[in-house]
């Protein structure tokens, strides 16, 4: 996942919280989660990483947007143990931003 920074923040690194096993990594080309390489990953971490950024990037304060692919949404869905087939077809593009995800946490309730 790529974290879309604000232009009144340079950077942007380090965890966002507690209990998600994921931090915010600097790259080359720019700002992007990563699992934790030591300690413990809970099975919804994944995705309540992914709702915390989405979260962030409303305020537009810190963050603007960030992008996932579905194919890693759907892997921290499956994860977390919530999977549905109705998932599959939500979004007919290869991305989602910050409002997709909102949006679809809200269309599933999860």
């Amino acid at each position: 996942m790529e974290i879309i920074l604000s232009k009144q923040c340079e950077s942007l690194t380090g965890s966002l919280g507690r209990g998600f096993g994921y931090h915010i990594q600097r790259r080359k080309k720019g700002f992007f989660a990563k699992r934790n390489a030591k300690g413990v990953v809970p099975p919804d971490g994944h995705w309540k990483f992914i709702l915390a950024c989405a979260d962030l990037a409303q305020s537009k304060l810190h963050v603007t947007d960030i992008k996932v692919t579905n194919r890693e949404l759907f892997d921290a869905l499956r994860e977390a143990n919530l999977t549905s087939p109705a998932f599959l077809n939500w979004n007919n593009v290869e991305t989602c931003n910050a409002d997709d995800i909102i949006n679809f946490k809200n269309k599933y309730n999860l």
